[in-house]
């Protein structure tokens, strides 16, 4: 698959992208919808400590999505255990444009890792066609505890190969 966007570009992500990175997941909407998220994910000093490691660490492939040269978000291979599992983020002012599958379309081409897995809350039907859109295939579902809504709730996991 190719990009069907040619002014959205990735690039790894570097320590001066983390305070707009940071701003975008204080978003409520979008917090609800990812509801995943870590408890503290208000605490800007520990995001920045969080995500600073994690560019450090070597299993860890955080790139920046850029459109026009604008950061709009985030994409991100890490390891829960042995298996790989992505992760991304929009912020929502370009939400419904395409952007989130193009750039997981063109991150899937730069990350070697597979199977790799995404989840989805059940009722975030939008990462959920770009998961579709991007190759992934839906597998199953777990129940998690969600702090994004302080409920636990039903999460669809997806595969690619």
């Amino acid at each position: 698959m190719k990009n069907k966007n040619p002014d959205i570009k990735l690039r790894p992500t570097v320590v001066s992208d983390l305070s707009t990175l940071f701003q975008f997941q204080l978003d409520k909407e979008g917090g609800h919808l990812a509801a995943f998220m870590p408890k503290n994910h208000d605490d800007k000093a520990a995001y920045m400590i969080k995500l600073t490691k994690l560019l450090n660490d070597p299993t860890v492939n955080n790139q920046t999505i850029l459109l026009d040269n604008i950061i709009v978000g985030s994409v991100a291979k890490f390891l829960m255990g042995d298996t790989a599992e992505i992760t991304y983020w929009i912020d929502r002012k370009f939400w419904g444009q395409g952007i989130a599958t193009n750039a997981l379309i063109n991150f899937l081409a730069i990350e070697p890792s597979r199977p790799i897995y995404g989840r989805v809350a059940f009722d975030n039907y939008g990462s959920q066609k770009v998961l579709e859109k991007s190759g992934f295939v839906k597998i199953g579902s777990d129940k998690g505890f969600a702090n994004a809504r302080q409920i636990e709730i039903e999460e669809f996991i997806y595969k690619l190969t």
